[in-house]
């Protein structure tokens, strides 16, 4: 029987800064057009933590019913360790994704735009299935593609959507530097998975690279977002703000490109996590003021 604590380092805290970073900006961008809403705003805070939550659960029941999580140098797994039954895991992922759907039905009901529903429904299949089913996604090197769609362009736009009834190119180009944010924070973790996932036959984006590219990727990935947020100084000019993270990014750029490998990419993961949630707040409030 698993532990609370077990349980929520199954959660992996360490991710959720890409649930609240795309929020924050699409929020920004609704303050942007006069429309901020303090309550839908914690809705979709809600909704993205949620998802994000069970999909790491999912991920761990997914994974270790197929036997990948056998050797990693990550976090503790669940299901891979034996803490705690598969059927156990995979219950707490589709809690999660309940918790999901009813603040997101309550944030449909009040933006009253009901076609919301089926892209809600749409990122529960894609939390789903980017390890679990018969083909997932994540083990085809599709999984960046999944998190710049659905942690980036849908979880700000809908943000800014469900708050001001349209969306604006801030609300875009910040969409767009979130989503990279989240794929680098994507890409590191693969990175470091590169040796037990050929094993294992999981072929992530990182694999299909190799290991030198992949870190030239993430490079672009985690210092392009900063380009990025400057360019909204154009909507307002307190959006420059986001070039005082031009440093961090360029530190962790730095580690990953001078070959960190390993558990020395676990300092590298927890720091692209904080910086996307820096970059979310930032840029979310200089658009805001």
């Amino acid at each position: 029987m698993a532990t609370a604590g077990e349980w929520i380092e199954g959660a992996r805290l360490r991710t959720l800064p890409a649930a609240v970073a795309p929020v924050a900006v699409g929020t920004g961008a609704a303050a942007e057009l006069g429309s901020a809403s303090g309550v839908r705003a914690l809705l979709a805070a809600g909704v993205a933590l949620a998802l994000q939550v069970g999909v790491n659960y999912a991920n761990d029941y997914s994974d270790g019913v197929r036997g990948t999580d056998v050797d990693r140098v990550g976090p503790m797994r669940l299901t891979a360790s034996g803490a705690a039954r598969p059927g156990q895991v995979k219950a707490a992922a589709f809690a999660s994704f309940g918790v999901a759907a009813v603040l997101g039905l309550a944030l449909v009901a009040l933006s009253g735009h009901w076609w919301l529903l089926a892209v809600g429904a749409l990122s529960v299949l894609a939390a789903w299935f980017y390890t679990g089913g018969r083909r997932p996604y994540g083990y085809r090197g599709l999984g960046e593609v999944g998190v710049f769609v659905f942690f980036g362009l849908v979880a700000v736009l809908g943000t800014t959507y469900t708050q001001a009834d349209t969306v604006s190119w801030p609300a875009v180009v910040g969409a767009v530097a979130v989503g990279l944010l989240a794929c680098a924070l994507l890409m590191v973790n693969n990175l470091r998975d590169i040796p037990t996932d050929v094993v294992a036959g999981k072929r992530t984006l990182a694999v299909r690279l190799g290991d030198h590219r992949s870190r030239r990727v993430y490079a672009v990935l985690v210092t392009a977002p900063v380009v990025l947020g400057t360019l909204c100084a154009l909507a307002n000019p307190w959006a420059a703000l986001t070039l005082l993270l031009g440093l961090p990014a360029g530190l962790l750029a730095g580690t990953v490109l001078l070959g960190a490998r390993g558990r020395l990419l676990r300092p590298v993961l927890a720091g692209t996590g904080m910086l996307e949630l820096a970059f979310g707040l930032v840029l979310g409030l200089g658009l805001a003021i």
